[in-house]
């Protein structure tokens, strides 16, 4: 081959990449970390099917919804749904994306995951400061069988704005008095006892290094990081593990046709087989973005409603049913005059 042909040949070549890249829909969103472990997959595989990127920032719920509202990525994500006033002032709009799922985990030297059960109550007074040790007379009843340590707990929670946080003192405020009148619930609180991590990573590595600790993640996190999760008791005063079953048979309780801007809180949902701590994750996009800006960010949060429910489903997430995505998408056509 010519000299000149290979230079032309390159430069096609490079004509030709520049080109891909100037197509390429390339977008920016940021928010909760109990999304992420799903998300990045669905980016990933996003990203192979249609070249577009998905550059996602795993900062909190409060970092997502302060993100979307300054107008500095394209959309956010939160764990903690927001109320329709505050949703208009900053010309938001919000939809369901999953269903997440928060569990108990600790690290006691011989507790194997699910060995252990724990009930709202006791979490509420170990999260107090009023349960310390974990061989307490609380958690040796509800454990018979299980050897309990004479060691001190260590309480960790998250140190950065969450909708985790917000689901997980909502739960605890809905089983114990002294917790929603002393504490509350919110993404952030003013934690009676404990140490911070940032993130449901933050919080995992933490109970990871540090024996004797208790925290709350969400379930891929308990899953990707080997930690031992717990056993809980529900509403109804059953035993449940943390399972697809049990997650599934929550999050049938969301009934999104009732209410406005899809705003539900699920923990504590009523039924024998039912885990206690569900929420559906919200994303949130702006309606004074261009439809066209929408419609490219619809397009993959679409993907991972319909091609992205296996992977959900494999890392144990709940997806939506068809009828709820239909619902979703119809809310797409009517707020954001972007979809189809």
């Amino acid at each position: 081959m010519k000299k000149g042909l290979k230079i032309g040949l390159a430069a096609l070549a490079s004509a030709m990449l520049l080109a891909g890249a100037a197509s390429a829909e390339n977008l920016n969103g940021a928010g909760g970390t109990a999304i992420y472990p799903v998300l990045s997959v669905w980016a990933q595989k996003y990203q192979q099917q249609t070249g577009n990127a998905v550059n996602y920032q795993a900062i909190g719920s409060g970092g997502g919804i302060a993100q979307i509202k300054a107008k500095t990525v394209d959309f956010g994500n939160s764990d903690k749904p927001l109320k329709h006033d505050e949703l208009a002032a900053d010309h938001l709009v919000q939809f369901p994306e999953v269903i997440i799922t928060i569990v108990p985990v600790v690290h006691l030297p011989g507790v194997k995951p699910g060995q252990m059960v724990i009930d709202g109550p006791t979490l509420a007074n170990i999260y107090l400061g009023k349960i310390t040790k974990w061989n307490d007379p609380a958690l040796t009843r509800l454990n018979p069988g299980v050897h309990l340590p004479n060691m001190a707990i260590v309480v960790v929670h998250r140190s950065d704005g969450s909708g985790t946080t917000f689901n997980f003192t909502n739960y605890l405020a809905k089983v114990s008095g002294e917790w929603k009148s002393s504490v509350g619930s919110d993404t952030s609180v003013a934690w009676p006892a404990g140490i911070g991590g940032k993130g449901n990573a933050g919080v995992a590595a933490n109970v990871a290094q540090t024996v004797g600790s208790i925290g709350y993640v969400e379930y891929a996190y308990a899953q990707q990081n080997n930690l031992t999760y717990t056993d809980m008791v529900n509403r109804e005063g059953k035993r449940v593990k943390p399972d697809m079953t049990t997650f599934q048979n929550a999050a049938a309780n969301a009934d999104f046709s009732k209410v406005q801007d899809f705003y539900l809180i699920l923990t504590d949902q009523p039924g024998a087989n039912s885990w206690p701590i569900v929420a559906a994750t919200y994303m949130l996009m702006r309606n004074d973005y261009p439809a066209a800006k929408n419609h490219s960010i619809l397009k993959f949060l679409d993907y991972g409603l319909h091609e992205g429910a296996a992977d959900a489903s494999k890392l144990d997430y709940v997806p939506f049913p068809e009828s709820v995505v239909k619902q979703i998408e119809a809310s797409w056509t009517q707020n954001l005059h972007a979809w189809p």
